[in-house]
């Protein structure tokens, strides 16, 4: 005989009880409390009720989008100065070789935000470009000669690295305790921040990179013309970024500072050429020609 329950027959539903009595680890969300008011669900934290401190003070810096500040002693406080993009370091070598009177480097391609990266591998790339060049410019000069055997002088990149990072470094520390100095007794100067300086000087030596590459020809006139182009589009870089920090000031102090700042730089590129790009010297030359007649006559007779 067919059951006369209807399917379909509204049926109510049972106790809670009785459905927990049969499955006891089922869990049971209670939508309204005694009040007849609903109940806000906790949020969940899977590492307790607390909240990470740390989390909340990173969330916080980045909502207010400060950076947090580090002493200058730290590994931090230098990593920052190696975050960049190429594109910007391209920008920014394109830019330390064509100046131009109406724009400031740091103004146009800094933006306050210095960096170490370029300057860094631009040093280090000139610093092996001049120990190079000035080896297989020693051999070209060289070559040929009986007397003569090739023997590279690695000591080239000690005093080239020597030479590059001590003017990369200490000038512009010169030079911004310098404009420190006098930005105390006249307000109205400009004032430029000692990673600035550095960053300025690190890309002016970008120039002397193909320069250097070019002196492997023993070549004077080649060599000089490639010098006054590079001391010409170097210093006017320099020239024209510090000009706005010391024009406001006395004009012996401003023209002592501008010409101290060109003279560095021309001292700079004549003192690697002429070490490491030396001509035989003359005295060599002609004792190798005196011998050379001496075994000539006795050999003669």
């Amino acid at each position: 005989m067919a059951s006369t329950k209807d399917a379909f027959e509204f049926q109510a539903f049972e106790e809670a009880g009785n459905l927990l009595e049969e499955n006891r680890d089922a869990v049971t969300i209670s939508i309204e409390d005694e009040g007849g008011k609903p109940k806000r669900a906790a949020a969940y934290s899977p590492g307790g009720n607390e909240e990470d401190p740390l989390t909340s003070d990173d969330r916080t810096e980045l909502l207010s989008g400060q950076k947090k500040s580090v002493p200058f002693w730290t590994f931090e406080y230098y990593q920052q100065f190696f975050d960049i993009e190429t594109h910007h370091v391209k920008e920014r070598i394109i830019g330390s070789v064509r100046p131009w009177p109406v724009k400031n480097f740091i103004h146009v391609y800094l933006r306050r935000n210095p960096d170490l990266f370029g300057p860094f591998w631009i040093c280090t790339t000139l610093v092996f470009a001049i120990a190079i060049s000035g080896n297989i410019s020693n051999f070209l000069v060289h070559l040929g000669k009986p007397n003569y055997k090739y023997t590279p002088e690695f000591r080239k990149v000690t005093i080239a690295a020597t030479a590059i990072f001590s003017y990369a470094w200490l000038v512009p520390l010169a030079l911004w305790g310098t404009l420190l100095w006098r930005n105390n007794k006249i307000l109205s100067l400009v004032s430029y921040s000692f990673m600035e300086i550095v960053c300025v000087y690190g890309y002016s030596l970008a120039i002397y990179i193909p320069a250097v590459v070019l002196w492997i020809l023993p070549y004077e006139w080649l060599r000089w013309c490639s010098i006054v182009g590079a001391l010409c589009l170097s210093g006017s870089v320099l020239v024209m970024t510090f000009w706005p920090a010391v024009r406001d000031d006395h004009p012996k102090v401003m023209i002592s500072i501008l010409s101290t700042i060109a003279l560095l730089n021309v001292l700079l590129a004549v003192g690697c050429k002429a070490y490491f790009f030396s001509k035989p010297e003359p005295a060599l030359e002609a004792e190798i020609s005196t011998a050379a007649q001496a075994i000539k006559a006795t050999s003669s007779t």
